[in-house]
């Protein structure tokens, strides 16, 4: 059985966001939360909303992607509406234009008021999500564009389900999340969009699981999944069962999921049954893309034959053919 842990290593450790990544994130998101509570209270005469961190980056999943902008979502949580009474409420078009006004301009690129969300974009690097949020009788609604207007929502529950999930099953079931997101970005370029990170999420942390090895409980983890969506593929808000997450896929990104799953399955099982290492690695290169890394090997032999080479160069000296000789 080919054990790939360290190439397995070097491909997480590409797809995961780095310290400064991260640091820069927060940066920016800090200065958009400034902006926002300034336009409320100076510019609106209202109390100043609060912020609340969801989604891939409050669950710590988020991935480079291969287009080399990834995201983040900023939760605005009104605090000035009713909380008991939203016969006064404003329509969600007026709530997301107050965002808009909020942060443009503040980056070179204009705010985008889209159905769920305002998205503040950084050219070329990330965006950051601006879903914004009002509670009434205990319960958080989002406040969307359209016919569904303010509708139950609830991003905390499911981010404290996730990492409750974490705490409970290992730290493995997270790096799972980011092998699978991996995969989806960069089958989505061969086959075309592939399902939201929050449904590959759930049915990554429903069908779990566990190994030493990432390699083995990836391909576990994909065979469950498959045994799970090959039929009818369906997947739940774990904390709101009434939801449907998959309900906007059409029957053709439905089939496409099911296909692709299949192939991960099917190339996983045969990349750790061989004891070839180098047709291990194309297999998972197949489905994870090139930044999963190749193996050679004839380059093996190489490296194998120089610290070989090294080792007798080391010790020789220390243990002379003839120790009694002068």
């Amino acid at each position: 059985m080919a054990d790939l842990k360290n190439e397995f290593r070097t491909f997480h450790d590409r797809i995961a966001l780095t310290s400064g990544k991260k640091s820069a994130l927060r940066k920016s998101r800090d200065a958009i939360r400034a902006r926002i509570r300034s336009h409320f209270s100076e510019s609106l005469k209202l109390k100043a909303p609060k912020f609340l961190g969801q989604g891939s980056y409050a669950m710590g999943t988020t991935v480079n992607p291969l287009d080399g902008e990834f995201d983040i979502d900023d939760g605005v949580y009104l605090q000035h509406l009713d909380s008991k009474d939203n016969s006064k409420w404003p329509i969600p078009e007026t709530v997301h234009s107050w965002l808009v006004k909020a942060t443009n301009g503040h980056t070179n690129e204009t705010p985008v008021d889209r159905q769920t969300c305002v998205r503040v974009q950084y050219a070329g690097q990330y965006h950051v999500d601006l879903p914004s949020y009002a509670e009434l009788n205990g319960e958080y609604m989002l406040a969307e564009k359209g016919s569904r207007g303010w509708h139950s929502s609830d991003p905390l529950g499911l981010t404290l389900w996730f990492r409750g999930t974490v705490k409970h099953r290992g730290e493995q079931l997270r790096r799972i999340v980011r092998y699978l997101k991996a995969w989806a970005d960069f089958q989505s370029g061969r086959r075309g969009k592939m399902p939201s990170g929050l449904i590959l999420t759930v049915l990554a942390a429903e069908n779990y699981r566990s190994d030493e090895r990432d390699d083995l409980s990836l391909a576990n983890t994909s065979r469950s999944i498959l045994a799970a969506t090959q039929q009818v593929l369906r997947v739940y808000n774990p904390i709101d069962g009434e939801e449907e997450l998959t309900a906007r896929l059409s029957p053709e990104q439905k089939r496409r999921f099911q296909e692709a799953i299949f192939a991960l399955a099917f190339d996983a099982a045969a990349a750790v049954e061989t004891d070839d290492r180098e047709k291990a690695s194309k297999l998972w290169r197949k489905q994870l893309g090139d930044r999963f890394p190749p193996i050679e090997l004839h380059i093996e032999i190489q490296q194998q034959q120089k610290d070989a080479n090294s080792l007798a160069a080391f010790y020789g000296p220390r243990n002379p053919s003839k120790p009694w000789a002068l």
